[in-house]
């Protein structure tokens, strides 16, 4: 499935930009709902049509007017989270201000992000290795924030900010050390407590990226 735009993102996150959903929308934001409210406390590979739709106000027929199957719409679950994430990484991403204060900030969004919608990136993460259809949705979305972080480092080190090292492999590392992280820590309930996750992440990003004295002027903020 295509990647959001833009425009999209800002759409779905800006009230004044959105419209009162339809009762096609809300249908639909139903099932989704439903989903996630499922994969809490279950694997993917157990959810089923008729148990889905069972947990909803609609019949089972209706599923097939918004969704192909429970693939689509597992993967659409994760192209809103992909839009939630790009949206709540801007402060880093546009690179406007002090960097390891604009990443701080992104990384304490991103888990908020997270610790709502855990259970997506578990899903995929037990998944994808077992589906090549997921695992092709499950690449495309986790090399595209490679790409950007990517990016971002880049345009640190052009800039002087942080010092020169591989930063493809480092936003690898980086990006996959999240993945780990929030699977174990927000993939089911009950939840880990966000704020040491956060403390943990701000430590090993910032430091590795900007320095330890970067990470102690964040801290003392």
């Amino acid at each position: 499935m295509p990647s959001p735009s833009q425009d999209e993102i800002r759409r779905r996150n800006n009230p004044k930009l959105r419209s009162e959903p339809s009762k096609s929308e809300r249908t639909r934001q139903a099932i989704l709902d439903a989903a996630l409210e499922y994969l809490w406390s279950h694997p993917f590979r157990d959810l089923t049509i008729s148990e889905l739709m069972s947990q909803t106000e609609v019949t089972r027929a209706t599923f097939y007017r918004y969704f192909s199957d429970l693939h689509e719409l597992l993967e659409h679950l994760l192209n809103e989270l992909e839009s939630a994430i790009l949206e709540v990484s801007q402060p880093w991403i546009t690179g406007e201000g002090q960097g390891a204060i604009q990443l701080a900030e992104s990384l304490s969004s991103l888990v908020k992000v997270f610790y709502q919608r855990g259970p997506i990136v578990r899903s995929f993460v037990e998944a994808a290795p077992l589906d090549e259809r997921l695992e092709q949705s499950w690449d495309r979305v986790v090399g595209g924030f490679d790409d950007l972080v990517t990016a971002c480092i880049e345009r640190e080190q052009a800039a002087g900010l942080v010092p020169e090292f591989d930063a493809r492999q480092v936003a690898i590392a980086l990006n996959r050390m999240n993945i780990g992280i929030f699977a174990h820590h927000f993939g089911r309930r009950p939840r880990s407590n966000p704020a040491p996750v956060y403390c943990a992440m701000a430590r090993l990003w910032i430091s590795t990226i900007y320095g330890q004295e970067a990470l102690e002027q964040v801290q003392d903020l």
